[in-house]
Parts: structure tokens; sequence; C-alpha cells
């Protein structure tokens, strides 16, 4: 182990020298902005989140995003974020909910990862993603989220790092996007699963209009 994470280490070093060294103009196709993304989306209903503050959008170091809450008939009611980084180059880079949760008070309980299938045109296509359990005093909530680039869905961070130098080697392109949902657990038995579901729901509605808004 102690082996690896030295190899990982040489790797992500000389990467990031490289990326930090190579040509700053990346060539980025342009689709529309997140804030165009759909309000109403198979029943669910969305309500625009207050902007974020300029010191916040300045340490995110995001260049374009969407923050909504959205609501459903059964009560149900999500905070869908995405923050889309167009280059992350000059120490610029995608802030991890794992580290940015526990500083609002949300403190992760459980983690691991969860399968989504989605019905496709062509048959069914599968995403794997981050679950995580997250609390702060008696409330609780499911996290889902993943990074995207390049049409690319991946749920590691290091594999998102590594994937970044190798995008930024053969396409000169450092662009991604953190994809984050999070579903409130109520009081009964069983809503952490009702609560897990609902966000499951609401990610195979969402993931197939994604596309129009970031680039492959």
């Amino acid at each position: 182990m102690g082996r690896r994470m030295i190899i990982l280490s040489f790797f992500f070093i000389f990467g990031w020298l490289f990326v930090a060294r190579a040509s700053k103009t990346e060539n980025v196709p342009i689709r529309q902005s997140l804030m165009a993304f759909p309000m109403q989306v198979d029943g669910w209903i969305g309500q625009s989140q207050p902007l974020l503050s300029e010191d916040i959008s300045a340490v995110l170091g995001v260049d374009d995003y969407i923050a909504r809450t959205y609501y459903r008939q059964d009560s149900r009611v999500l905070d869908f974020y995405v923050g889309y980084y167009q280059s992350q180059r000059q120490g610029k880079s995608i802030h991890s909910p794992l580290n940015c949760l526990p500083g609002a008070g949300w403190n992760p309980v459980k983690r691991g990862n969860v399968t989504i299938t989605m019905q496709t045109p062509t048959g069914s296509d599968a995403i794997e993603v981050n679950r995580v359990v997250i609390a702060k005093g008696l409330a609780k909530q499911i996290v889902i989220y993943w990074y995207q680039s390049h049409g690319r869905v991946i749920a590691s961070e290091y594999w998102g790092k590594i994937y970044a130098v190798l995008d930024a080697v053969q396409t000169n392109r450092t662009d991604s996007a953190l994809v984050r949902v999070m579903s409130p657990v109520g009081a009964l038995e069983n809503d952490e699963s009702a609560s897990e579901r609902a966000a499951v729901d609401f990610v195979i509605s969402i993931f197939p209009r994604l596309n129009q808004y970031l680039p492959d």
C-alpha cells in the first residue's frame, strides 16, 4: 500500500508539473450555461438557491454552476448542484464534497459506491457514483456525487486527477464538473432507503440532460 501511494504521488507531481507548464489555452467546446437547466424535470419542480457570494465563488474557482432545490408532489426535497471548471490549471481544482461538507457542519458517517442503471434508446447504461450518508446532530442526508468530464463519469477522486493529467497531455483540456445530489433522511425507520431511491430517481431523470450543458 505504501509503495502504491508513493508511485501515485510521483505520478501526480509529474503530471501536475506538466499541466502547469503546458499551454494554458484550452480548446473547450462551449455549450449552454448550467443556469438554463430545466426547472421542471419528470415531476420535480426546481427553485433557485441564493447565488454564491463572490468570496465563496472565488474559493471554489468555479466557472459555471447551478444550485437549486427540487420538490416533488410526494413531499420529497432534493438539493442539486453542478459546478463546472473550464480549466484546472494554476492551482484550480474541483473541491470534493468530503472536504466542503464538514465545513458546513455535515460529517460523513457512511461511505460507499452505488451503481445506477438507466434505460437508453439502444438498451441500458450504468454509472458508478459515490454514496455518502452525512449527519449534523440528529439530521441526516444521502449524498450522491460524481465527477464528469468529456462524457466520462468518475466516482474516484484519484482517478479524476489521473484522467485530468492524461486529458491535458492528449487533448490539452482539463475541464471537468462535479455533480452532487443531496436527499434529506426523515425520522421513519426505512426513510434512508426511500431517500436514496428519490435521489437515484432524480439522477436517472437529469443525467441524460446534462450532456446538453457539459462538454464531451
